[in-house]
């Protein structure tokens, strides 16, 4: 068994400080970063905080009652988020997920949603609102989270199993009551629902076939997620790694599939039906099958930095700005100088670079800046 590295540096201190360019740069909705990749999606993530300790993300042993979170005055606060929000749908962005730690562990989160249901496109639409919880607190917040004007939720899931479950979120939380937030979402009509698992080998790889079988027909879809080298602190190896061509090859053989066009450009997931009509699974292959060169997400964490790629090992700090005096057309004009410098594709590279070649140093952890 081989020993988990911990990070002796705090990631969160690698921040480059944006700044305004000297000639303004007006949004038009067509940004563009230097491999010629438009700004779509923006992820937000409302908090460094979870309550669960899975190991491929927050492993107990690094993020223990020691672990130094970030206080509440370094987060930005809901007013602050959907101003910047606003600067990103000035330049493209359609859609908006919230993520963590565990978004739901926000306080009063609905009120951000309320406040960033109300922007509108460059076309004049409503944008995509939508929400990736661990499900824990779903059951309770599911009608509230419709109400406020979320569109849909992603939960992470990964297995059927009790002790199985228990075991990978580490906290001894019950996959019963997670299954109920998911029948919450479902009667307040959050969806289409989305179900993400995360599979690793030898750990939970014999739940796949049951958690295809569960959510067949249900009207909810299964993702399959490869184990990824997030991060610095989740001991990934690469023969932990169940490539997506196996994943779906095991349900073909029980349960006949067929290859579906993709629903949008840009998406992480490559989607499969059900050959009989009973829905859909997805399978998202960032280890063996890079999706770099259609990549239109932007990430800000809680703090308000702006990262480009879920593997990045620095952000762009925004908040000088947010709490400065930059007015919303300087920081529009910051955030298309950050977008249009970006060139990132790590996942398509990672096979060709030693470790960390591609970033310079060591990569932000996932639970700061949400998957």
């Amino acid at each position: 068994m081989s020993e988990r590295v911990i990070p002796l540096v705090d990631h969160r201190s690698r921040t480059l400080v944006a700044s305004v360019p000297s000639s303004a740069i007006a949004p038009t909705g067509l940004l563009a970063d230097s491999l010629g990749r438009p700004l779509r999606d923006l992820r937000i993530s409302v908090t460094d905080r979870c309550n669960f300790r899975c190991s491929y993300c927050m492993p107990k042993e690094v993020f223990d009652k020691d672990y130094p979170y970030l206080p509440h005055s370094a987060l930005l606060s809901f007013e602050e988020i959907t101003r910047v929000a606003r600067q990103f749908v000035a330049h493209g962005v359609q859609k908006i997920r919230l993520t963590g730690g565990e978004p739901l562990l926000r306080k009063n989160i609905e009120i951000l949603i309320e406040q960033l249901a109300a922007l509108r496109t460059v076309e004049g639409r409503p944008l995509d609102i939508t929400l990736t919880t661990n499900g824990s607190l779903l059951e309770r917040k599911a009608a509230a989270l419709k109400a406020a004007g979320l569109q849909r939720v992603t939960v992470s899931l990964d297995g059927l199993d009790d002790t199985v479950f228990r075991s990978m979120n580490d906290v001894d939380f019950p996959v019963a009551d997670v299954l109920r937030g998911i029948e919450a979402a479902q009667a307040a009509g959050l969806g289409p629902i989305k179900v993400n698992m995360v599979v690793k080998r030898g750990t939970n790889d014999h739940e796949i076939l049951p958690m295809a079988r569960h959510f067949r027909g249900t009207g909810v879809v299964l993702r399959f997620i490869e184990y990824m080298d997030v991060g610095a602190t989740n001991g990934w190896r690469m023969d932990e790694v169940m490539p997506s061509a196996e994943v779906v090859q095991l349900i073909h053989q029980q349960l006949p599939l067929v290859q579906l066009e993709p629903s949008a450009t840009g998406e992480t997931a490559e989607r499969w039906g059900y050959a009989d009509g009973q829905g859909e699974i997805g399978v998202i292959s960032s280890v063996t099958q890079a999706f770099c060169g259609d990549c239109n997400r932007a990430r800000l964490s809680t703090e308000g930095k702006v990262y480009l790629c879920l593997f990045a090992n620095q952000g762009h700090d925004l908040k000088p700005l947010v709490r400065g005096n930059a007015s919303d057309a300087e920081l529009a004009s910051a955030i298309a100088a950050i977008w249009q410098g970006r060139s990132d594709r790590y996942s398509q590279l990672r096979a060709s670079l030693p470790p960390d070649a591609s970033t310079g140093g060591r990569r932000v952890e996932m639970s700061y800046i949400g998957g």
